[in-house]
C-alpha cells in the first residue's frame, strides 16, 4: 500500500452508538482535503459491538481503513500510541470517536503545519461540557503549567496534529504511563495551537469520570516534573524551622517573663495543627507512592498493550485480507464474530 500523506488515529472504547455518525462525517471531511489519507481505528477492548462495526467499516472502505483490535482495555493514551506505531503518513492527527472534535476541523491543523509547525494542539472555542469539568480543567491547566512548564491551553482536547518524527518518538518510547500531548510538546521544535470547534457527544456518556480525570492529572504532573517531591521536601524543612523557632521562643518567654505556663498551654493545644500535619504527611506519602508506582510499572517491563488482530489490506500478499473468507477468519480468531455464524 502506498504511503499516504495523512494518518488519522482514533481510539474507540464502547462507542457503538456514535460510530455510524462518525463514519458519515469523517470520510467526506477527509476526502474534501484532497490529500491521500488513512484512518487507523484502535478498538480499546470495547465491550459493546464497536469492534464489529469497525470491521464492517473496514470491509466497506479497505483502501483507507485499518483497524487495530486490543485484547483488553488499556486506556486512551496507549491506544493512541498503538496507532502511532502503525501510521504510514507524514502527518498524524488524533481524534476522539464521540464527535466532540468535529472532523471538519482537521484542515485547520494541517494549515498550521503548512506554515512550519511540527506539533499543533487544538483549543476548544466553546466547551460543551459540564461546568465543573470546565472549572477543574482551567484550574489544572494553571497548576500543570507552573509545575511542568508545558504550555497547553486545553489539555483535554485530543484533536491534535503531529509530525511523523514526533509520532515515531512517542511510539518507540518505553514509558508505560504518559500523557501524549505533553510528551509531544517536549519533543516538538516549533509547537503551536489553533482554535477548533467543540460539540456535544453524538451518543453515550463520557468515559472520563472525575476519578479518571484526577488520575490523568496525577500522571501528567508526576510524569513530567519532580516539583511535587521538591515542594513536599521544602514544606518539611519549613515545618521543622517553624517548630524549632517556636520551641526557642517558648524557652525565651519562660526565662524572661516567668508566666510561661499560659503560652505553653496554648502551644500544646495542638489538635488542629496535628491533624493538619498528619494530612500533609499522608499527602506526601501519596506523592512519593505515585513516583514509586511509576518506577514499579517500568521495571516490570511488561508489554504496554497486546494486539489481538490487525485488519488492513495487504496489497503484496497472495490472499487479500479484504476477501470474505480471510476477513471472516481474522474476525473469528479475534472474537469479533462467532465461528458458527452462517
Amino acid at each position: 500500500m502506498a504511503a499516504p500523506s495523512l494518518s488519522v488515529v482514533i481510539p474507540v472504547y464502547n462507542e457503538e452508538a456514535s460510530l455510524a455518525a462518525l463514519f458519515a462525517r469523517l470520510y467526506p471531511a477527509l476526502d474534501a482535503l484532497k490529500v491521500s489519507y488513512e484512518i487507523i481505528f484502535v478498538n480499546d477492548g470495547s465491550r459493546d459491538a464497536s469492534a464489529a462495526r469497525l470491521a464492517d467499516q473496514f470491509r466497506a472502505r479497505p483502501d483507507v481503513t485499518r483497524v487495530v483490535l486490543f485484547n483488553a482495555n488499556y486506556g486512551q493514551h496507549l491506544a493512541i500510541i498503538a496507532g502511532f506505531a502503525h501510521v504510514r503518513g507524514d502527518r498524524v492527527v488524533t481524534l476522539d470517536a464521540d464527535l466532540q472534535n468535529p472532523p471538519e476541523e482537521i484542515g485547520k491543523l494541517l494549515a498550521a503545519m503548512d506554515t512550519g509547525h511540527d506539533y499543533v494542539g487544538g483549543v476548544r472555542r466553546t466547551r460543551e461540557d459540564a461546568w465543573w469539568r470546565r472549572v477543574a480543567s482551567r484550574a489544572m491547566n494553571r497548576v500543570r503549567e507552573k509545575i511542568t512548564h508545558i504550555k497547553m491551553t486545553d489539555q483535554g482536547c485530543m484533536l491534535r496534529a503531529y509530525s511523523r518524527d514526533i509520532a515515531d518518538a512517542i511510539a518507540s518510547g518505553p514509558e508505560v504511563s504518559t500523557f501524549i500531548p505533553a510528551l509531544a510538546f517536549t519533543f516538538a521544535h516549533n509547537p503551536t495551537e489553533v482554535e477548533v470547534a467543540h460539540e456535544g457527544r453524538a451518543a453515550g456518556e463520557s468515559k472520563y469520570s472525575l476519578y479518571r480525570l484526577v488520575r490523568l492529572n496525577f500522571d501528567l504532573v508526576t510524569g513530567f516534573s519532580l516539583v511535587p517531591l521538591q515542594i513536599f521536601s521544602v514544606f518539611g524543612m519549613l515545618v521543622s524551622v517553624v517548630a524549632l523557632a517556636t520551641y526557642l521562643g517558648v524557652i525565651a518567654y519562660r526565662l524572661l517573663v516567668g508566666e510561661w505556663h499560659q503560652a505553653l498551654y496554648a502551644l500544646w493545644d495542638r489538635d488542629i495543627l496535628a491533624f493538619f500535619l498528619i494530612g500533609m504527611v499522608l499527602f506526601g506519602l501519596g506523592v512519593v507512592g505515585e513516583y514509586v508506582g511509576r518506577i514499579y510499572q517500568q521495571v516490570r517491563a511488561r508489554p504496554r498493550y497486546t494486539i489481538k488482530a490487525l485488519l488492513e489490506r495487504d496489497d503484496t500478499a497472495h490472499s487479500d485480507l479484504t476477501s470474505n473468507d480471510a476477513l471472516r477468519n481474522t474476525m473469528e480468531r479475534s472474537g469479533v464474530v462467532r465461528s458458527d455464524r452462517p
